[in-house]
């Protein structure tokens, strides 16, 4: 059987475990193949290693779980960005600049419940299907 390449095409997806909140995010190459039957059929490539469809039977990388979202490239890594706290280059200041800062940041500060820790899961509550 002879089989002829139609063509290639590059996508990328953003994936999220629904069970346990892990984000990843994967490039794939689709081949595009007609068979010696004239029957078309598709080829998933991911880092050169053929691999199944991402889009029939998705499969969390870290825990194994089925109920994976899919969304286009991109949404994971912002979220995971966002996470991130800053870390911005600051001048170095005295002994002296730290107190008074120290203090003025204390007489603002109100007693009250510690910051939430946010996890993509607690993102992506809303779309899920109860």
């Amino acid at each position: 059987m002879s089989e002829i390449t139609a063509g290639t095409v590059h996508e990328a997806y953003a994936f999220a475990c629904m069970r346990c909140g892990h984000g990843w995010e994967q490039a794939y190459e689709i081949e595009h193949h007609v068979d010696g039957s004239g029957n078309a059929f598709v080829v998933y490539k991911a880092d050169g290693l053929r691999v199944p469809s991402p889009l029939s039977t998705p499969t969390c990388t870290k825990c194994g779980g089925h109920v994976v979202r899919i969304m286009r490239a991109g949404r994971v890594s912002t979220v995971q960005q966002l996470l991130r706290p800053p870390q911005a280059a600051r001048p170095k200041k005295t002994g002296q600049e730290k107190a008074s800062e120290e203090m003025a940041v204390a007489a603002v500060r109100a007693p009250g419940p510690e910051p939430h820790h946010w996890h993509l899961s607690d993102l992506l509550r809303p779309f899920h299907r109860r």
